[in-house]
C-alpha cells in the first residue's frame, strides 16, 4: 500500500486505534471537491471563522514535510456554513507549494475548477460567498471536530470512505 493508493477501510483495520471522523456532524457531512479522491500527509491545522487569511498565508508557504512529501492542512471553521474558506486561487496556490490537501469544516467554492485540480479537497459544502479577511486565526493549535483531536505534527487520511488520523504515519 503507497500513499497513491492507499484505503481508509484497510489502513484502519490494521490499526484500529487511530481516529475517525464522524460521517455526520450535526448534520453535516465531509465531501471530496478536489481532484485527488485521496490524500495523505503529515497535518498542519488553523483554526478560524469566517476568515481565511491564515488559510491563505498558510498555503502560499512551502507545503512539504522533512522527506519531500506534502502535508495537509486542516482548517477548523467552525463549520460555518455562510461563507468559502478556500477557493480556486488559493487552492492553485497549495499546489505550487506542494501542498497534498486541504480538509475544511467549512466550506469551499470555485468548486468545479478544484475538481480538475491535482489536490485533494474535503470540506462540508460549497458556497458562492468569499470570506472576509481581518487576519483573524490561530495555527498549529489542537482542533477537534467530528470525534477528531488533531494537532500539527500527527497524519491524516482522507478517500471516498472517510477521514482517520493517527500520531504515526500509517503508509
Amino acid at each position: 500500500m503507497t500513499t497513491e493508493n492507499f484505503v481508509t477501510c484497510d489502513l484502519l483495520d490494521a490499526r484500529p486505534e487511530s481516529q475517525v471522523c464522524l460521517p455526520n456532524i450535526e448534520g453535516k457531512s465531509f465531501y471530496s471537491f478536489g481532484g485527488k479522491d485521496r490524500f495523505c500527509g503529515e497535518i498542519v491545522t488553523v483554526k478560524c471563522f469566517e476568515d481565511n487569511s491564515r488559510v491563505k498565508s498558510l498555503l502560499n508557504s512551502d507545503g512539504k514535510d522533512k522527506n519531500g512529501h506534502g502535508k495537509v492542512l486542516v482548517v477548523d471553521g467552525g463549520g460555518s456554513m455562510r461563507c468559502a474558506l478556500l477557493g480556486d486561487m488559493i487552492a492553485q496556490s497549495a499546489i505550487d507549494n506542494g501542498w497534498a490537501g486541504v480538509i475544511v469544516y467549512g466550506c469551499v467554492r470555485d468548486v468545479d475548477d478544484m475538481a480538475q485540480m491535482a489536490l485533494g479537497v474535503m470540506a462540508l459544502g460549497c458556497i458562492p460567498r468569499k470570506s472576509n479577511r481581518r487576519d483573524e486565526g490561530q495555527t498549529d493549535i489542537e482542533i477537534s471536530f467530528g470525534d477528531l483531536t488533531l494537532n500539527s505534527g500527527m497524519f491524516v487520511y482522507a478517500d471516498n470512505n472517510g477521514i482517520i488520523a493517527s500520531d504515526k504515519p500509517l503508509i
